[in-house]
């Protein structure tokens, strides 16, 4: 019994990592450009928010969008793709 056991472990370990470089060369793959710091960009946008929420759709957005607006507030002509984002409500998505 505990030979079953050891090799039905082992099977399912080489099973789950083979999985696991496959499932991040895509996560990989769906950033549209590395060259741009979404990070450092939306800590700016987000600075004087005082929400987590902020940062997370900023972060989001930029990532589809491939840019973020410069400054705390405004500015989204500069970033059309950021500005049109809406979520279910009609309301404008990226912060």
């Amino acid at each position: 019994m505990k030979l079953v056991f050891a090799t039905l472990s082992i099977v399912f370990l080489v099973l789950v990592s083979s999985l696991v470089h496959p499932c991040m060369a895509l996560s990989d793959a769906i950033k549209p450009n590395s060259s741009l710091d979404c990070d450092s960009k939306c800590g700016v946008r987000c600075s004087k928010s005082g929400h987590d929420r902020c940062l997370t759709f900023c972060l989001k957005c930029c990532l589809k969008c491939n840019c973020v607006p410069s400054g705390t507030y405004g500015n989204k002509h500069e970033c059309p793709c950021y500005r049109d984002m809406v979520n279910s409500k009609g309301n404008p998505k990226c912060p």
